[in-house]
């Protein structure tokens, strides 16, 4: 494969499962075929949810690359400095506290995700102290009165 048809390569993804919002519940149901994947999930904490932004899966939000609507008082940005849904391939990642687990249904009650109701899920990984965070890590100056921690 030449560099410029390795550079225009698409991948093909799918959903392993699904966000559900309901009755004050935040639940990540796994597709029946995928459930086998959450064998040894239990005893860990957290999640590291790699998911699809669905409802901005379209050429106007995937050309965007400058953002200005931030959740906290920020400058204008390009979108691989902050967080913003409008991105040339439309991932999301969140971090999420595991309230329980059902591998026989595949389904993974959880605190909260700044996802939507039936949020498509691309992926799950535990959170591992030793891997998914870092010593002295740090922001630009115009996110540093931010907060520190995520509330779940």
């Amino acid at each position: 494969m030449t560099p410029r048809e390795e550079e225009l390569r698409t991948y093909t993804i799918k959903p392993i499962g699904f966000v559900h919002k309901k009755e004050n519940k935040e639940i990540l149901s796994i597709l029946q075929e995928y459930k086998s994947g959450l064998k040894n999930l239990n005893g860990f904490s957290h999640l590291q949810v790699i998911w699809w932004f669905s409802h901005f899966d379209n050429l106007e939000s995937r050309k965007t690359l400058i953002f200005d609507q931030m959740p906290f008082e920020a400058p204008e940005s390009g979108v691989f400095a902050c967080r913003s849904p409008l991105r040339p391939n439309p991932i999301g990642l969140s971090t999420v506290k595991i309230v329980a687990l059902n591998a026989d249904l595949g389904q993974i009650e959880i605190v909260s995700i700044d996802a939507d109701d039936q949020t498509p899920i691309l992926d799950l990984k535990p959170y591992l102290p030793s891997s998914n965070r870092v010593k002295d890590p740090q922001v630009a100056e115009w996110a540093s009165n931010w907060p520190e921690w995520t509330p779940a």
